[in-house]
């Protein structure tokens, strides 16, 4: 059921699923997809009689700023404390948290800096925050190819590509970051409405301007990505996946992340499947959400 609250700078539009004296997950997607990668996961989790939240991050869907005046901002640090804000007005003190991409960066922060808020974390392709002093360092060609999108934002011809051809290019990411997953029109379209959001294209160049640090971010942030600076270790139990198949994160790179974490770590490796982790394999996206919410 599609619900609406307000949460610190934003007015969350979010799906709610199961008993409300169920244990709390939350799941998060990432970019450019929305709440319905977790169509299938849901059910899975409500016949485990978990409270299922999913939320539309900001700049998505039917989430909207409360103000006009509140920066477009699409930083880590952003989503991570829109995560703690949803928590706190849905009186949930803590949860399992689940994600990828940009919803595995905002799982993983508040697992890291907020680890009581944590019951459990599932994230795809491992540690998920961003080494900003060290985004100039160059990567691997391999690696570099990967990341073409991202230096499209940089510039101001990136900014009007993605206002202009927001469908077209989001398809074409689909397409190259999950190249077995055979997804039909209807699937993608379904998820496409959330890119109409009239924040989206700020809200995304945004982020990924401020990750190589060619942006400023929001002022009222700056001591979480001081702390965030420092590459906190995780302490709290955690599975991580990574899909064989993902067309933009090199398959297996979690395994090098087992440094960070501090508690029990589990790898996983699902073969042939790419970056839209719990749409593409939805089954053992739910199992992982169980293995920790068990633990």
């Amino acid at each position: 059921m599609l619900k609406h609250i307000e949460a610190g700078a934003l007015s969350v539009a979010y799906e709610e699923n199961g008993s409300p004296a169920g244990a709390p997950v939350v799941l998060l997607h990432g970019f450019p997809y929305d709440v319905h990668a977790y169509d299938e996961v849901t059910p899975l989790l409500v016949q485990r009689r978990c409270r299922v939240i999913t939320p539309y991050l900001r700049g998505y869907g039917p989430t909207r700023f409360l103000s006009g005046d509140a920066p477009r901002s699409g930083q880590q640090a952003a989503l991570a404390h829109d995560l703690l804000a949803l928590m706190d007005a849905l009186s949930i003190p803590n949860a399992v948290l689940a994600g990828y991409d940009w919803g595995g960066r905002a799982a993983c922060i508040v697992a890291a800096l907020w680890p009581g808020r944590a019951k459990g974390l599932v994230t795809g392709n491992g540690y998920n925050v961003h080494d900003i002093p060290g985004s100039a360092q160059p990567q691997p060609p391999e690696d570099e190819h990967r990341m073409w999108y991202q230096y499209y934002f940089h510039g101001e011809r990136g900014r009007a590509g993605l206002e202009q051809n927001r469908r077209e290019l989001c398809r074409l990411l689909w397409r190259l970051w999950s190249p077995n997953w055979r997804f039909d029109d209807a699937t993608f379209e379904r998820t496409a409405a959330a890119f109409d959001n009239p924040d989206f294209v700020a809200v995304v160049v945004h982020s990924y301007r401020h990750r190589f640090g060619l942006a400023p971010g929001d002022p009222a942030l700056e001591d979480t990505e001081r702390r965030l600076a420092d590459r906190p270790p995780i302490a709290v139990p955690t599975i991580a996946l990574d899909g064989t198949g993902d067309g933009v994160v090199r398959a297996g790179g979690a395994e090098k992340h087992a440094r960070f974490f501090k508690a029990a770590y589990e790898h996983r490796r699902i073969p042939g499947i790419g970056h839209n982790l719990p749409q593409e394999a939805p089954q053992e996206f739910a199992k992982a959400v169980l293995a920790v919410a068990g633990r």
